[in-house]
């Protein structure tokens, strides 16, 4: 059966609609059964994630524990809840290498996250060429594959822009970075995320690590932009230097803006400030000479004919440029202290430099900015990652810090706090923030902030939230081209979507992104539904959504990370899973998970807006069939002990001869705790490029309530074991 529907009319009604939109038909409650499978949701808990790094003699220390560490805030010492260490050094995976392992997972406080700043204003776009060259060649060369860059541009036009988020993705960001000022597409079809702006090609599997658009465009930066502000120090009027003034100011609001929004963002954060800085006598004044002073003349007031001199007349002098701005010093001085709070270090490399000649008069206003926030100033360096090479290892170890503060008000304030190290031996450092902000409530944040949350959750990919969500993901072999065929189904759990839901509309966000073993995005999809709850609230509350989605992945291993959240009241859930694609015409016998049939009407049901392959009008054979009948098959089936449940068993390449199947149920310890009795009733045979479909009854185990793993494998007459699993839930009797 071909069809260009995902889901079949036979398998229930769907719903499609997008945010805003009404008028569902509503669908039968969900039977007790079935709302079982989301027992124990999880809750949320404020906690507070402090990195740490401890230095001696610029190299970090190793080997503390959680006991070694203090933490108060004011007076009061605060309890280390949780602790964990983070040694890249130890990593399986070097800087300057592709991942060949997928990486283990790390708490997004403990990785480095390095944005990337480009600033148009105040640079030649000369500059920015090689400037794009060093931070890709940092990137690349130098960072830890576990490390997260971000590509923010700053322009006088346009403020600071999100080019992309903070990812691992080394394509994406090389991708970025070769971009710059270039228009992004922001269409229905991009990541509302910013984790992909592109889709960049691969190459053998592995990341592309080449020039996404060959040479650099010399004429980068002007276009796209507005004109950029060079030669700042050659203005000498008290008109263009108020132009400066006021630019400077606009710079410093702008860094200051970024900052309070990274102080949402876990983990420090390394801003790479690529510049060749503004004018630094806006902040110190001109230093002059006596000889300088006594050969300045300016118009007398009084009689405009007369000349007077300001060593002697000091009314006559102009006491800003020589001394500096006030209102432009209190201005960024402000912007530090926002920084220090976000815990934002920043690192400023002067691409003046970088052509060749000198540091200009730029360097001392970089320099300023670097130190105020306990960074450096790199100049004059082609080689960014060799620069700081030593910067990298001295944060190459950190200690992340759990506590969670009693009476804590979620209204976003600042608290600060000390962290300290009993007994440290002399000549220790403790590089710690200075205080944390509390969470806001999810209606205080703004969009960028909501979409930096998001983002956040998928990176760092660890399982939570409040809305219990069950994923089941298979690979089918594709018709054409590389990419298989991978439908992604998700349930979410409707009492946790509903909770505490203002209105009658609910926002619902959805989010799946596989990411390969890199860190890099292979394919995503996206989709914000508008629930009329006088229409369908019945039925989501006994029951819950079911959402038909679809990703495109070539041959590898991959984590797929699904976010569900309430866009009014912030609640979510997210939910890891591994999925394996195989290369089909070279693999041997290749067993999908199995798939247990729902009746219609359990769930309400969506699917996604059409992309991809069926988007462009190519048919897609429905995967979920039996016998030509088509099912929706649960991502987390609920079984009756001792009750007979039917199922899907799809295999690819099980060749001919007698096939066995065995199942065995595993516990949360993943242990076997008993044989279950699996009995197969019918086969499908299947061809080269079509899989057999083996048809099986599985007599439910008496087992407690409970959730529990099914392990099913099957055995080819060429003696072949293929082995998958899914995870259950026992019922109550």
């Amino acid at each position: 059966m071909s069809c260009r529907r995902f889901l079949p009319p036979a398998a229930g009604p769907l719903l499609v609609f997008a945010l805003g939109t009404m008028g569902m038909t509503a669908l039968p409650a969900v039977p007790e059964a079935a709302a079982e499978r989301f027992a124990g949701a999880a809750t949320n808990v404020v906690a507070i994630e402090i990195p740490v790094e401890v230095v001696k003699d610029g190299q970090p220390v190793r080997g503390l524990a959680a006991a070694d560490f203090e933490v108060a805030e004011g007076r009061k010492k605060l309890k280390v809840t949780g602790f964990d260490v983070v040694d890249l050094a130890t990593a399986s995976n070097q800087p300057g290498t592709a991942a060949l392992a997928p990486l283990a997972p790390l708490a997004i406080a403990a990785r480095r996250h390095f944005l990337l700043l480009f600033d148009f204003a105040f640079s030649d776009p000369k500059s920015i060429v090689k400037a794009r060259q060093a931070a890709r060649d940092l990137v690349l060369k130098a960072l830890h594959p576990s490390d997260l860059v971000a590509v923010v541009t700053y322009s006088a036009a346009q403020g600071s822009q999100l080019a992309l988020d903070f990812t691992s993705d080394r394509r994406q960001i090389d991708w970025a970075i070769e971009n710059l000022g270039r228009p992004l597409d922001r269409g229905k079809t991009a990541d509302p995320l910013r984790l992909v702006v592109a889709q960049v090609p691969a190459v053998g599997g592995q990341q592309d690590l080449g020039t996404a658009n060959g040479s650099p465009d010399p004429s980068l930066g002007t276009d796209a932009f507005g004109a950029p502000g060079s030669a700042l120090g050659a203005q000498a009027d008290r008109q263009n230097r108020q132009e400066q003034q006021n630019r400077v100011l606009a710079l410093s609001r702008s860094l200051a803006d970024l900052a309070k929004t990274l102080g949402n963002v876990d983990g420090r954060k390394y801003v790479v400030y690529l510049s060749e800085g503004f004018d630094g006598s806006l902040m110190t004044g001109r230093v002059e000479s006596r000889d300088e002073m006594q050969q300045q003349t300016q118009a007398d007031p009084v009689n405009p004919t007369a000349t007077v001199d300001p060593a002697t007349q000091p009314w006559a002098t102009d006491t800003e440029a020589r001394h500096g701005d006030t209102r432009t010093l209190n201005r960024l001085e402000k912007t530090f202290e926002e920084l220090r709070r976000a815990d934002c270090v920043i690192q400023a490399v002067d691409i003046g430099g970088l052509r060749g000649g000198g540091a200009g008069n730029g360097r001392e206003a970089l320099f300023s900015l670097a130190k105020e926030t306990g960074g450096e100033l790199y100049e004059n360096y082609n080689d960014l990652g060799g620069a700081m090479g030593q910067m990298l290892t001295r944060t190459s170890v950190t200690y992340v810090l759990t506590v969670q503060p009693e009476d804590l008000k979620l209204d976003g304030a600042y608290h600060r706090i000390t962290v300290g190290l009993k007994s440290a031996p002399r000549g220790t450092r403790v590089v710690a923030k200075p205080g944390y902000y509390a969470p806001k409530p999810f209606a205080q944040r703004n969009p960028l902030e909501r979409m930096l949350d998001a983002a956040d959750a998928i990176v760092g990919g660890t399982e939570g939230g409040a809305i219990a969500t069950s994923v089941l993901a298979a690979a089918f072999r594709p018709a054409a081209g590389a990419a298989a065929y991978v439908p992604v189904l998700i349930e979410v759990d409707g009492p946790g979507l509903l909770a505490n839901q203002p209105g009658d509309v609910v926002p619902t966000e959805i989010y799946s992104y596989a990411l390969d073993g890199a860190g890099a995005v292979r394919d995503f999809f996206s989709q914000n539904l508008g629930l009329d709850l006088v229409k369908v609230g019945p039925q989501v509350k006994q029951g819950g959504l079911k959402f038909f989605g679809h990703l495109d992945l070539p041959a590898g291993d991959y984590s797929l990370r699904v976010l569900v959240r309430n866009g009014k009241t912030g609640a979510y859930g997210l939910k890891v899973v591994a999925v394996k694609v195989p290369a089909f015409a070279q693999a041997g016998p290749f067993l999908l998970p199995p798939f247990f049939p729902e009746p219609p009407g359990r769930w309400l049901l969506t699917r996604e807006a059409q992309r991809g392959a069926v988007a462009a009008g190519q048919e897609v054979p429905y995967p979920f069939m039996m016998r030509e009948e088509p099912y929706i098959p649960a991502s987390r089936p609920v079984l009756g002990a001792g009750r007979d449940a039917k199922l899907s068993l799809v295999v690819y390449n099980l060749g001919e001869g007698e096939v066995h199947a065995s199942a065995k149920v595993l516990g949360a310890d993943g242990k076997e705790m008993q044989p279950a009795v699996l009995t197969v009733t019918d086969r499908e045979r299947g061809s080269a490029a079509r899989p057999d479909r083996l048809t099986a009854s599985l007599k439910g185990p008496e087992l407690a309530p409970g959730e529990y793993q099914l392990e099913i494998s099957v055995t080819s007459g060429s003696g072949a074991r293929q082995t998958s699993s899914i995870p259950f839930v026992m019922a109550k009797r």
